[in-house]
Formats: structure tokens, C-alpha cells, sequence
């Protein structure tokens, strides 16, 4: 005869977010037959270990969390019961790492209906409701207190006037007595007066205050069901000592971006600070404290398989023929409205943060709904197709965590679609020779940080360093007066770190003065890359147009124009300065031009030459002296010429 016991192990609130583990052992041996989950045998009970959150790893568009379950005393198959979890919960994605000591048999997630919402911060304004509820229920005694008092007043008054006439007529009438009652009766009703008026404030304050706090609740109660959800984890132990386990689950609700704040020094020679920085939305519904947080830029893979390579079916259309199914007149209008065919379901989930991409929720396969195009050649830019392609694959990895495989693999070949459609009929630039191939996903990169971390679940965006870091400095000046009457301080800075910079915004700063922002590119480890830092006040350039000629040749009219651009310094130090201009570019042969005459030259920077130069683009590499301005300020001039057919003319202008 088996013996059942029901082990209590300790009455804690665990985890950070009020996470309870209730475990339920069964001693035997490790050959006896698993429990099935969720079942109780006669006398057993729910008992209560401790938890907590370790790690997590933020993405893109999601978290995966990594939280530590301890495991009792005792041999033998145990149920565990983790709960509650929190509602962002991606269901398909739980899973638990063991070690020698303990296995386990199933995870498995389920939900239970409950009568309130156990949540923290839903509970607090339950109970702020409550209050201010209760205080509402006093106030409105008294004021129904205060204004019978009023109405006994009242009739005290007119008892009072009544006695006083009755009293005159009489003779008999206490003059003292009567001003004593009188002003009675009005320092009282003035004393009533103000406490009903303070009573009226403090009503509509708690109005306020419980509308404001009913606002809170709902913002968090709004499409959530009154459930727990829970994680169910059977496991077997032969060892009867204590142990962990480590649940794993992936959350939506959760991204981060990069961002930066770069300081100059205060002169020329100290270094520039990068402070790199992150700022995560964390919205999961639990909050994440002294835990261990990475940073990636990855997509969480949970498929150990790839998708399913389907056959690329092609269409051939007369060119003036009206083109049939999907067009691609609305990329940017997203994947659900452009891409797939109307048939086809892609569900959405709620609470992802802005910017997040919105996995699909496991449906009937998409294999019935194949994609259509227009000719792509009609309009379609391979920006858009790329990027439509990139937004596909990230549904298809969402889709693959889901265990939605047939789905993973059709939103896979259908990236695929777009990205052969850039190759076969859209792209018309050839890579150069010896390029290496861009990846389409992006570059991957993973960040641990070295301290432990708190970040609570709330609305708006929470900034946490990554690192901090100092690039030495190569300064100079850059004026485009063209584009714009300033002068702008640069930096050449090249990458020593050990981080691969990313995309994002910049906050940049002289010292402690704030001079603008920028958008940072992909900064590879040892590639070089250019900050600004504001306008330079002491540096001035302005650009005039000297003359302007036309004369007739040999059929053909030249058309001659003379330039002048001054470089004016109140500086007390020498400085580099880039000036930059440009010509017409002709892209047909139809005109013709020529630079004909320039002072000083042109810079001779092989990249400019092979890069700009051949665009038309102008550049000056200058040292200005100090205070060099007025008849000294550094001159530039230059004078080129178009030549065009006499009867032709010149007509659109646009930048590329």
C-alpha cells in the first residue's frame, strides 16, 4: 500500500510579480508511471516553493523570461503549478531547462477562471476605489447632516420671529435676548455655510479623483478576461535533496531600440563619449527586478527545423495587359493588406508596444492562399519589397515560436517571392564586383549587461545604459552653402570597441550644451563613421554667382556661370574645413558640361573621386587660419559651362 504526502514547503509570495508555485510530491521511485498533469490523488495538495525572475532577453518585439523554480525536498514524480503568468504570455513558447538531478516530463500552459483580477497594480486601485468610495459615503452624511441642521435653523428662525412680534406686542419684549439669538442664528448658518462648501469641494475632488482611478483600471482590465494562467510542469526526481529548474517563456509587449548621447570635449584633443543606451518598452504585465538583462536585435527562434521550400510559380502578361490578383501600388500600406490575398488570416495579437511587429496567431494553413502581382515593373520600388520582405520573415519566425509551422513556412516563401521579384524584374543596379551579399534580415547582435537590472511593467519608455565608451577624435568643419548659410563641427570617429554600433537616434552635446540630434548608421567594430556637433558660430561661408553668360557655338549654345564661395573665421585656432558644392548632372548626352576652371582644387581623396566626383558633386578640403575674415576670408571660385542644342532648353530639376 502506497502512502500519499503532502509536503509544505514554505508560504511564500514568489517572484517579483507575486509569481506562487504550488507543487503537489508523490514519493516513489523513478520507473513509477508519470502523474497525469493537473490530476490530484486523495490527499494531495497544492504546496508553495519559491520563484523568481533571473533573466531575460530582450528582442525586437518580445522577451523571452527566464525564471528560477525551486524544487522541494523529496523523491519522486511532482507537479508543479507556477502561477499566475502574465497575460502577454505567448502560450506555444513555455519550456524548462533540468539538469542530472531532476527531469522533466511535460510543461504545459493552462488557464483557470477567477473571481477578481489578482494582479498587483489592478488590486491597488481596486482598493484606492474602495476607499474613495467609502470617503464618498461620509462626505454625503454629512452634508445630509449639514442640511437638516440648516432646515432646524430655519425653523428655529421662524419660531424666533414669530416670539419677538408676539413679545412687542405684548410689551414684554428681552431685547438682549433677542440680538443674542439672532446673531445665534447667524454666525451659525455662516459656520453651516462654510462646512457645506468644504464638503462640496471635497465631493468633487473624490468625483475626480475616482474617475481618474476607474480611467487606471480600466486602461488595464480593458479585453482581459478575469483567468490565471498558469504553467503546469510534471517532473521527476530520483535524489530526495532539493533542487531548481528553470521555466522559460516568451512574452509580447516587450521591445527595445537603441539610443545615443555623445559629448565633445572641451577642446580639440579629449576625447568624445558615446553613452549607449537603451530604451525598452516593458509592458508585459510583470515587472522585472535585479534581474540579469540582454540585449538582441535577433528574432527568437524556437524551430529546430527550416520552412518548407515551395515552388516559384510564374506568370507571363502582355506588357499593355491589365495584371490580375494583388497590385503593388500599396506596399507600404503593411503585410496583411498588400501582400496575402484577401482569403488569407493572419490574427493579431493585443498589448504589442508601438513599433513591435504583430505575430499571427496559429489559424487554418495559408497553403490555399497563394500570392499575386501586378507586373512589378508598373511602379513597385525594391525599398518597399525589401522591406515587406523583412516585415514577412519576422512574421514568419513569430509564427514558427507559435508552433504554427505551415504558417511559418508560407510567410517564408512568400518573403522569398518578393525577394526574387527585386532580382528577377525590379533591381536594376548591379552589386560591384567582388561585393560582398547583404543579408536581408540585418545584422545580429546580442549585448549582456554587466549589472543587474530593475524594470517595472508601465506604459512609457524606460532608458537602461549599455556601455559607455571614448573615441578619439579627428575634428573638422563641414559647410554645404548651397544647402545652408551654417558651418557645422564634425568628428571622423572610428569604432575600437568591441560593440557593433546600431541604428538610431543620437543626442549630441558640446560639454553639458545641448547642440541637436542625428541619426546614427550601422557602425561596425573598427569601421569609421562621422558625428556632427552643432553649428560653429565662429566659422561663416556664403556662396554668390559672379557672372552668367551665353554665347552660340557651332550650332549649340554654352552656357557660362562663375561662382565664389567666402570662408570667413573668428576663431583664435587653425581649423579643417570641408566645403562642398555641385554641378549639374547630365544624365542623358543630350548636355554637356564641363568645369572649367577651379581655385583651389578639388580635394584628391580617392573615395570622393570615385564616389562624388563622378556625380558632380564638388568638395574643397581647406585649413583656415585664425582670423581669417573680411578682405583675408579664404575665397573659392569656379566657373563651368553647359552646352546644349540651340533649341533646346533646360527644364526639370530634381535631386537623387
Amino acid at each position: 500500500m502506497r502512502r500519499h504526502l503532502a509536503v509544505l514547503v514554505g508560504s511564500v509570495a514568489l517572484g517579483l510579480c507575486g509569481l506562487i508555485v504550488f507543487v503537489s510530491v508523490r514519493p516513489g521511485n523513478a520507473s513509477a508511471p508519470p502523474v497525469v498533469a493537473g490530476a490530484k490523488a486523495e490527499g494531495d495538495g497544492p504546496r508553495i516553493a519559491s520563484s523568481k525572475i533571473s533573466h531575460v532577453t530582450v528582442y525586437p518585439d518580445s522577451a523571452l523570461v527566464t525564471r528560477e523554480i525551486d524544487v522541494p525536498a523529496g523523491a519522486g514524480l511532482m507537479e508543479l503549478v507556477v502561477s499566475p503568468l502574465p497575460e502577454a504570455t505567448i502560450v506555444s513558447s513555455l519550456y524548462t531547462e533540468s539538469n542530472e538531478t531532476i527531469r522533466v516530463l511535460t510543461t504545459r500552459f493552462r488557464t483557470r477562471p477567477v473571481k477578481e483580477d489578482t494582479r498587483d497594480e489592478v488590486r491597488k486601485i481596486d482598493e484606492e476605489i474602495k476607499k474613495l468610495q467609502l470617503e464618498q459615503r461620509k462626505i454625503t452624511a454629512e452634508s445630509k447632516t449639514l442640511s437638516e441642521n440648516m432646515g432646524l435653523m430655519t425653523k428655529l428662525e421662524a419660531y424666533t420671529t414669530a416670539s419677538t412680534i408676539h413679545a412687542t406686542e405684548k410689551g414684554k419684549l428681552d431685547s438682549d435676548a433677542a440680538i443674542q439669538l439672532a446673531k445665534y442664528l447667524m454666525d451659525g448658518r455662516v459656520e453651516k455655510m462654510k462646512a457645506l462648501l468644504v464638503l462640496q469641494e471635497q465631493t468633487l475632488t473624490n468625483t475626480e479623483s475616482m474617475e481618474y482611478a476607474k480611467r487606471r483600471l480600466n486602461s488595464l482590465t480593458t479585453g482581459t478576461n478575469k483567468v490565471e494562467r498558469d504553467a503546469v510542469l510534471v517532473i521527476d526526481k530520483p535524489n530526495p535533496g532539493a533542487g531548481k529548474v528553470k521555466l522559460n517563456y516568451l512574452v509580447s509587449s516587450a521591445a527595445w531600440k537603441p539610443q545615443y548621447k555623445f559629448r565633445a570635449g572641451k577642446t580639440a584633443k579629449d576625447a568624445v563619449t558615446v553613452e549607449y543606451l537603451a530604451a525598452v518598452v516593458q509592458q508585459t504585465g510583470e515587472d522585472w527586478e535585479r534581474v540579469g538583462i540582454t540585449l538582441s536585435t535577433a528574432q527568437p527562434m524556437l524551430n529546430a527545423a527550416p520552412p518548407e521550400l515551395h515552388a516559384l510559380a510564374v506568370a507571363i502578361m502582355p506588357r499593355d495587359g491589365k495584371p490580375t490578383g494583388v497590385t503593388l501600388g500599396g506596399l507600404q500600406q503593411g503585410v496583411g493588406n498588400s501582400y496575402l490575398n484577401n482569403d488569407s488570416r493572419v490574427a493579431q495579437t493585443a498589448n504589442v508596444p508601438p513599433g513591435a511587429m504583430q505575430p499571427p496567431m496559429p489559424s487554418e494553413s495559408l497553403s490555399k492562399n497563394r500570392i499575386t502581382f501586378a507586373n512589378p515593373g508598373m511602379g513597385a520600388r525594391a525599398e518597399d519589397l525589401k522591406e515587406a520582405s523583412k516585415q514577412l520573415r519576422a512574421q514568419s519566425q513569430i509564427a514558427s515560436n507559435m508552433k504554427a509551422s505551415k504558417d511559418a513556412s508560407e510567410l517564408a516563401n512568400y518573403a522569398a517571392v518578393l525577394d526574387q521579384v527585386c532580382d528577377l524584374v525590379v533591381m536594376t543596379q548591379k552589386a560591384s564586383p567582388g561585393a560582398a551579399p547583404k543579408s536581408a534580415e540585418g545584422p545580429s547582435v546580442t549585448y549582456h549587461l554587466a549589472n543587474k537590472l530593475s524594470v517595472p511593467s508601465r506604459n512609457d519608455e524606460q532608458v537602461i545604459e549599455v556601455t559607455k565608451l571614448d573615441f578619439e577624435p579627428d575634428y573638422f568643419y563641414k559647410a554645404v552653402p548651397v544647402l545652408s548659410a551654417h558651418v557645422y563641427r564634425q568628428a571622423n570617429l572610428v569604432n575600437k570597441s568591441k560593440h557593433v554600433l546600431l541604428p538610431g537616434e543620437a543626442t549630441m552635446y558640446n560639454g553639458t550644451d545641448f547642440v541637436g540630434r542625428m541619426t546614427l548608421p550601422l557602425v561596425a567594430v573598427g569601421e569609421e563613421f562621422t558625428a556632427g556637433f552643432g553649428a560653429e558660430p565662429q566659422l561663416q561661408v556664403s556662396r554668390l554667382m559672379v557672372e552668367r553668360s551665353k554665347t552660340m557655338q557651332a550650332g549649340n549654345q554654352i552656357l557660362k556661370y562663375e561662382y565664389r564661395i567666402l570662408i570667413s573665421s573668428y576663431k583664435t585656432e587653425k581649423v579643417k574645413v570641408q566645403v562642398w558644392d555641385r554641378l549639374p548632372h547630365a544624365e542623358k548626352e543630350a548636355m554637356g558640361v564641363n568645369l572649367v576652371k577651379v581655385s583651389p582644387e578639388l580635394c584628391k581623396d580617392p573615395v570622393y573621386l570615385r564616389e562624388e566626383r563622378t556625380n558632380n558633386l564638388l568638395r574643397w578640403d581647406l585649413e583656415i587660419d585664425p582670423e581669417m575674415r573680411g578682405e583675408k576670408a579664404k575665397k573659392i571660385t569656379y566657373d563651368f559651362q553647359l552646352e546644349l542644342d540651340r533649341q533646346a532648353t533646360l527644364g526639370s530639376f530634381q535631386t537623387k
